[in-house]
C-alpha cells in the first residue's frame, strides 16, 4: 500500500473528513514538501488490552520481591 501524503494547508481544510477516512497505513502531512507529522488510526482500545495476556503468563515466586535481602530487612 502506498502511504497518502497531504499538504498541511489541505489537511487543515479537510481535517474532519480525513479523520473519518484514515486507513491503517496513515497519512503523512507535509509542510513545504517536507514531512512534519503522520496521522494514524488508534490501535486497539485499552479495554481490549486488559486481560489480553490471561493464560499466557505464569508468575513464579513472590511478585512483590526481588529476592534480594536488604540490610533493613536483616534480622538482628
Amino acid at each position: 500500500m502506498t502511504m497518502k501524503t497531504i499538504a498541511a494547508a489541505k489537511f487543515k481544510e479537510q481535517c474532519l473528513s480525513l479523520l473519518d477516512s484514515v486507513g491503517p497505513e496513515g497519512i503523512t502531512i507535509t509542510k513545504r514538501g517536507k514531512p512534519v507529522a503522520k496521522l494514524v488510526p488508534l490501535g486497539r482500545e485499552g479495554k481490549t488490552l486488559i486481560g489480553s495476556l490471561r493464560d499466557s503468563i505464569k508468575i513464579l515466586g513472590e511478585i512483590k520481591s526481588t529476592g534480594v535481602t536488604w540490610a533493613a530487612d536483616a534480622k538482628p
